[in-house]
């Protein structure tokens, strides 16, 4: 769905990656949150794999005794289901987290934020707004798993975006941006 700095050879036009990208912009930069952030989903959808052997295990033994015990067939059915409604508890998390976005344009930095089904929020501010671009990873699990937090001071306000997979990476990759289109921000030294 994005991709960057691509053109289309036969026409010469610029291809649209995103709805709202303007026809003179190009895309330099895409990236997301780190998937940590869909833990809550991956738990739920674990446990729910759980409920169909856990079913045909529990009818085992109530009916051991009567010699009416659930036939490998039912067992296998009870487990489509448990991946069925795991699947349906999963996707959710996946979803958001697939398409929920960072662009970075030759224009602008964009933050697409899908959340469910329904809501969808778009955050879009020039680069010439950005001032400074700091990250911080803190604590052993962020370290451990490489994901943190990036903070853009701004001349409207700060935007912080937690969960960002390597988050040094991405803060320098956005100061490369900036300085090759002539915005002057800068990194200041943030406790880690």
């Amino acid at each position: 769905m994005f991709m960057a700095k691509a053109k289309e050879a036969t026409t010469g036009s610029t291809i649209k990656y995103f709805p709202d990208q303007f026809d003179d912009e190009e895309v330099l930069y895409v990236f997301r949150k780190h998937p940590i952030v869909m833990r809550r989903g991956i738990i739920w959808g674990s446990l729910a794999l759980l409920v169909g052997p856990v079913y045909t295990l529990i009818l085992t033994y109530i009916h051991e005794s009567d010699g009416n015990i659930p036939s490998m067939n039912f067992f296998y059915v009870s487990f489509l289901a448990s991946m069925l409604l795991s699947a349906v508890l999963f996707f959710p998390s996946w979803m958001s987290w697939y398409y929920s976005v960072f662009v970075v344009t030759d224009q602008r930095f964009m933050q697409i934020t899908q959340r469910g089904f329904f809501h969808h929020s778009v955050v879009d501010m020039s680069l010439s707004q950005i001032q400074m671009v700091n990250y911080e990873v803190s604590g052993m699990t962020e370290t451990l798993l490489g994901y943190g937090t990036i903070m853009m001071q701004t001349f409207v306000g700060d935007l912080v975006i937690h969960y960002l997979h390597k988050p040094q990476h991405i803060q320098k990759k956005i100061l490369e941006i900036l300085r090759e289109h002539g915005v002057s921000a800068s990194a200041s030294p943030v406790n880690q």
